[in-house]
């Protein structure tokens, strides 16, 4: 492969940050939002999961 390829599939990746630097900001981004049980106990509805088990499919 030459290195515009590699450069190419690198880019394809499915990561949220690409360096150390990014990994840094984007956790003190993450320190700030709210979670699921903070979101319900204002009396509102969190997102839903995004991904159901297997268990939760035949809890329903």
């Amino acid at each position: 492969m030459t290195k515009k390829n590699d450069k190419e599939k690198e880019s394809m990746n499915s990561f949220m940050v690409r360096n150390e630097k990014e990994l840094k900001e984007h956790s003190k981004v993450m320190e700030h939002v709210s979670s699921n049980e903070n979101v319900k106990k204002s009396g509102k509805i969190p997102d839903p999961e995004q991904h159901e088990t297997k268990t939760d499919k035949d809890d329903k």
